[in-house]
């Protein structure tokens, strides 16, 4: 994609859809990065009253077809935007939710073992600004107080990973973390289930996400005619490109302003 690609917001782009398709489409939102801005910790981003009732009021416009995509588990979304529940996927595609009001249905995740969560809890004692966050299908260190970290801290997970699990697990580095978790199981494979299923089967996923951690996303969203946004920079398989998180959610409120029926 070009620089001029890049600078234009996509909710002026005549493709990106419009409040009169919410009917047909279903929205899924990856979070950090992409509806939320980044904060200095995981645990000290901000989610306004705004973007809770857009995502309230897309959700019933869309008929239930709106779902967070994240690589943070569901208990941990649901404190997050509570008291507004969702449909989710957490964990990278280690759990998800169909309906607000079902409990999160376990995917097919492999545990990490205890042997890499010792060595990684290891590397990080290393420094107090790295933080490790156990997702018991997966472990994240997050650097983002300490960047000038991040190549010792990938040469010494990559080394780990090698000689601990071979190919059963992969990394991913995201946005100032690196996160270890098998590779049996993806945001991919997961939205692909959940377009399977009711209320998303039959609908037109329209994809936002910010980091590799999405790309898995992009790749499948041409199966169901699907459309795929990044923000900040371009990604492998998008068809355009948000400025900034606060763009994304500018356009969610965009399209609650304009009005439009969900489908029955």
């Amino acid at each position: 994609m070009s620089t001029d690609t890049a600078r234009r917001h996509p909710s002026n782009d005549p493709a990106v859809p419009g409040s009169g398709e919410l009917g047909s489409v279903a929205l899924l939102l990856d979070i950090d990065g992409t509806i939320l801005d980044m904060a200095i910790t995981p645990s000290t981003v901000i989610v306004s009253d705004s973007l809770r009732s857009s995502l309230r009021d897309l959700h019933a416009r869309c008929g239930g077809a709106l779902a967070l995509v994240s690589g943070r588990l569901i208990g941990d979304i649901d404190t997050l935007f509570a008291p507004l529940r969702l449909p989710a996927i957490g964990g990278h595609g280690a759990e998800m939710r169909l309906s607000s009001n079902n409990a999160p249905k376990p995917g097919h995740a492999d545990a990490i073992g205890e042997g890499i969560r010792r060595r990684v809890a290891a590397i990080a004692s290393a420094d107090r600004r790295l933080i490790v966050e156990d997702k018991a299908t997966s472990i994240a260190v997050h650097y983002r107080l300490a960047p000038e970290l991040e190549q010792t801290l990938k040469s010494e997970i990559d080394e780990t990973i090698a000689d601990v699990a071979g190919e059963s697990l992969e990394i991913l580095h995201g946005k100032a973390a690196i996160e270890i978790k098998s590779r049996h199981y993806s945001k991919g494979t997961a939205v692909l289930e959940m377009m399977n299923n009711p209320p998303f089967r039959g609908r037109r996923p329209i994809f936002v996400g910010d980091d590799v951690t999405d790309v898995s996303v992009f790749k499948i969203l041409p199966l169901f005619d699907g459309l795929g946004y990044a923000v900040e920079r371009p990604m492998p398989g998008a068809n355009g490109i948000f400025g900034s998180p606060a763009e994304v959610r500018d356009w969610l409120g965009s399209l609650c302003e304009a009005g439009g029926n969900a489908r029955q």
